[in-house]
């Protein structure tokens, strides 16, 4: 691999090596079948467990609100081989990757190819580094991850959470009745009102009768003292 190529991924990386055949390792897919550099399965097994740690500690410091539950889901969609793969790619690591000629002539590379080398070049940052170089550069590149897998708490289901609760736990499902409409026929609001037992609990507005559904329903489960991150 040119010296060209080298200091174009390591600007990629924000990360200069001190020993660069590390690197050329990293890069290199067993399909190369190159005498010249061992391939990087070996890194790749070292480096998953280095992003896991990195993740790991990260969402634990960050997030002391969030429970054992919330943190697991947060850290495997994260450090899933999607993820992984989608920021390689977006990276445009395809320009660095060493593979052998059968798979060179593949328009397009597996996700999971570069989601393998994503894991070995943090393994040999680590190697060449340590672990705070390692840390640097796994929370710079993944912090876009991190804040999408933080910010699906915005999509949850709360009408799925108060049925699964209240059978649960009452062994009666929730209805929902229409108590207000306003507005025009072209811009109109509802306020939806939860109902449990033939007892009305909290309503919620908003903009169709679905929408309006899941915020009482997101109300109610906080009348009842349930924590939704909990329940999810």
């Amino acid at each position: 691999m040119d010296e060209v190529l080298l200091r174009e991924c390591e600007e990629v990386l924000g990360y200069r090596f001190k020993d660069e055949s590390i690197l050329v390792q990293a890069l290199t897919h067993a399909s190369s079948n190159s005498h010249d550099a061992p391939d990087n399965e070996r890194l790749e097994f070292f480096g998953d467990a280095v992003v896991g740690m990195v993740i790991c500690e990260h969402l634990f410091t960050r997030y002391p609100q969030y429970s054992e539950g919330r943190l697991t889901r947060m850290k495997s969609a994260v450090v899933s081989r999607s993820s992984l793969g989608y920021v390689a790619r977006m990276m445009g690591m395809s320009k660095f990757i060493i593979v052998g000629p059968g798979m060179a002539k593949r328009k397009h590379l597996p996700n999971s190819l570069y989601a393998n080398v994503f894991e070995a070049v943090i393994a040999a940052i680590y190697l060449d580094g340590g672990m705070d170089a390692a840390e640097k550069v796994i929370l710079d590149l993944l912090e876009s991850e991190i804040d999408a897998a933080e910010a699906d708490k915005r999509y949850r289901n709360y009408k799925s959470i108060l049925q699964h609760y209240t059978q649960r736990e009452m062994q009666v499902t929730p209805s929902y009745k229409v108590v207000r409409e306003e507005g025009p026929d072209h811009l109109k609001f509802f306020e939806v009102v939860a109902v449990i037992e033939e007892t009305d609990y909290r309503s919620g507005w908003g903009r169709n009768k679905k929408e309006a559904e899941q915020r009482a329903a997101e109300e109610t489960l906080k009348v009842l003292g349930v924590d939704a991150q909990e329940e999810t």
